[in-house]
């Protein structure tokens, strides 16, 4: 009789103590993202197309999905994959030169962590670009669009890199060999690699310090063009309701192969943002991008790029996983007459203003 009272007593240990444990972590993750908008150009261009150097939201007078995507991720202590289908106009305009299928991959990526004690790991697939401060999901950047210098440099890589996690989670530490600028196919007879590195530092939570770079050539081998590119930006949060962004783009590329001369462009931009609650915010934007030998943005024009840019917005948290969004907006060429004004005619300035409504969902 006492034995049958131990182990009932046993038993009933053994159960609770599995009850009380946490059930395990579903390695498998789908999530989604959706972002509508509606953009009025007042230079109400008649083919609904909103200058060529603005990749996002980039119709005009029409109500559109600017970027969606359908997400799953798995990861466990030793593997990580990534797999995400996308649409909307963002997807259009960037993944425009890829063939077919691709230009609906926002990431096809998979991993595996090649150290026992460290948070050491090879990647390799299609992923979110290592440049800048700005990505693709608008809900995740202070600005409804994107900077000038985000919406020209890459969006999304392919390749492989090996990642780098201190211990203390205050350093990240990448190098990266690419297809190309941008490219999940190479540019037609281009066997080059590209190559590119980043390093971040997040010493607390109020400081983000990050470098990034790309070296390798867009164009083929037999006209190689090499092109050297440095991102650099600190994101600083002074307290709970006001941040700032500093970046800092500069770019070379060979004015003809085997050339030692040079066509630089470059672009600062500062960005500021208050909150005064959870569930409003404003920032504001102030640019400048100047390409004069029109490596990444062709106007045609003597002076080539050159342009100031400033925005304001405001957001609105509608619910935790739902963003409402109005900008205002106005690029100002320095010196060419790159814009279309309302009655076909070239003109200095650019004004635009617009909504989105963005929701996450898993």
């Amino acid at each position: 009789m006492r034995k049958s009272i131990i182990s009932a007593a046993l038993a009933l240990i053994v159960i609770n103590a599995f009850a009380q444990q946490e059930p395990a972590e579903d390695p498998l993750k789908i999530n989604g993202y959706l972002e509508t908008y509606y953009v009025y150009d007042f230079g109400n261009p008649t083919d609904h197309n909103r200058p060529d150097f603005l990749y996002s939201f980039n119709r005009h007078n029409e109500v559109n999905m600017n970027f969606g995507f359908i997400q799953a991720d798995y990861e466990t202590d030793k593997v990580r994959g990534k797999l995400a289908l996308m649409t909307g106009t963002y997807a259009n305009a960037n993944l425009a030169a890829e063939p077919g299928v691709l230009k609906n991959i926002f990431e096809a990526n998979a991993g595996v962590k090649i150290s026992k004690t460290k948070n050491l790991w090879v990647d390799a697939g299609v992923f979110a670009s290592h440049i800048g401060f700005e990505s693709a999901v608008g809900a995740d950047c202070w600005n409804m669009t994107r900077s000038i210098l985000a919406e020209n440099s890459p969006y999304f890589l392919s390749g492989a890199k090996i990642s780098y996690t201190s211990d203390n989670g205050e350093w990240f530490l990448s190098g990266l060999v690419l297809n190309g600028w941008q490219r999940i196919q190479r540019v037609p007879g281009n066997q080059l690699p590209g190559f590119g590195h980043q390093v971040t530092w997040t010493p607390n939570e109020r400081v983000t310090l990050n470098s990034s770079s790309f070296v390798g050539s867009d164009t083929p081998d037999s006209l190689r063009l090499m092109r050297y590119f440095h991102n650099f930006y600190g994101q600083f949060q002074f307290n709970p309701k006001f941040g700032l962004i500093a970046g800092f783009d500069i770019g070379a590329q060979q004015q003809a192969e085997g050339s030692s001369d040079y066509d630089v462009w470059y672009s600062p931009v500062v960005i500021a943002q208050y909150a005064p609650n959870a569930k409003l915010s404003f920032a504001a934007r102030a640019e400048y991008y100047s390409d004069a030998g029109e490596v990444i943005i062709s106007t045609g024009t003597p002076n080539g790029f050159g342009t100031f840019g400033y925005s304001v917005n405001m957001d609105i948290r509608v619910a935790e996983n739902v963003l409402w969004r109005l900008e205002a907006r106005t690029f100002n060429s320095r010196e060419d007459d790159i814009f279309i004004d309302s009655n076909e005619n070239r003109t200095a300035s650019n004004y635009f203003a617009g909504t989105s409504l963005s929701i996450f969902f898993e």
